[in-house]
């Protein structure tokens, strides 16, 4: 039986890269399949977390970003919600910023009390109507955004990895919401040359640098977080491929016109059964 004094939450997160890779075909197919879930559970709250906001050629989608965003907003399954704020990092020129992470939260209109924490004044602020922060949201007080730093990413080179964080006082209760983008595995070649692999000691590392640094903020102070995102999780990559290719001869193939190479598995017919690119 339901505590009458709860509330219901809607905790989503998704990777909307290959949607937008092909928004006339998908967009509107991810956009009902997320109200229809809505609509079912009836939350009173939602928290969207996305990742890779745009894909692979955020200048190309940029229209389509504003789409999605205004479908949302306005579509008729969250009318209730008369508090919403989203925050959309889209600031693509910034190498040094930008991380393609979108936060949206939906408030339904019978909670009475609610706020969120504004990390610059360290203060609450009393969450009314609605409010869209897109492009450059560096200076916007009411998140606290970062790209790990450099030398955490494989290779050190720079991708779309950090996290978003909001927190929120609902009726009293004091929360941190946090998005996330780990790393993922660029070689499948490398993540099988070790386990852990040094994709995943990247992801450890980030992950344990963001937790350190929420429970060392002495500014804001610590308070209970859930944190969704993209963990970009993998398998013993290197295990499953030496269990798969136990009967099998490894051969190297290089490329012609690159260092890139891969790796074929043949059996003793000499015939290739799996391919490592």
């Amino acid at each position: 039986m339901e505590n009458p004094g709860s509330l219901p939450f809607l905790l989503v997160t998704a990777n909307v890269g290959s949607v937008f890779e092909d928004p006339s075909r998908l967009l509107n197919i991810w956009i009902q399949e997320f109200l229809s879930n809505v609509v079912s559970r009836r939350p009173a709250f939602i928290a969207l977390h996305l990742q890779e906001v745009g894909g692979k050629t955020y200048e190309k989608s940029m229209e389509y970003v504003q789409e999605f965003i205004k479908n949302l907003c306005e579509s008729a399954e969250l009318a209730d919600y008369n508090r919403i704020r989203v925050y959309l990092d889209e600031d693509y020129n910034s190498a040094e910023h930008f991380t393609a992470l979108g936060n949206l939260y939906f408030a339904i209109r019978t909670i009475d009390n609610l706020q969120m924490w504004n990390f610059l004044t360290h203060e609450w602020e009393t969450v009314e109507g609605k409010n869209i922060h897109t492009g450059n949201i560096e200076s916007v007080a009411s998140k606290e955004k970062a790209k790990f730093p450099q030398q955490f990413f494989p290779e050190c080179k720079w991708s779309r990895k950090g996290f978003l964080r909001t927190r929120w006082s609902l009726n009293g209760s004091v929360f941190d919401l946090v998005n996330i983008h780990l790393f993922h595995d660029a070689s499948n070649l490398a993540a099988c040359e070790e386990y852990p692999s040094v994709y995943c000691k990247s992801r450890r590392r980030a992950l344990i640098h963001t937790l350190e640094r929420f429970h060392q903020d002495s500014v804001n102070q610590a308070v209970p977080y859930f944190v969704f995102g993209d963990f970009n999780f993998r398998c013993d990559t290197e295990g499953v491929v030496k269990k798969l290719t136990e009967d099998l001869t490894m051969h190297r193939i290089p490329h012609p016109k690159s260092d890139n190479s891969k790796v074929q598995y043949r059996d003793s017919d000499g015939a290739n059964v799996l391919t490592l690119v």
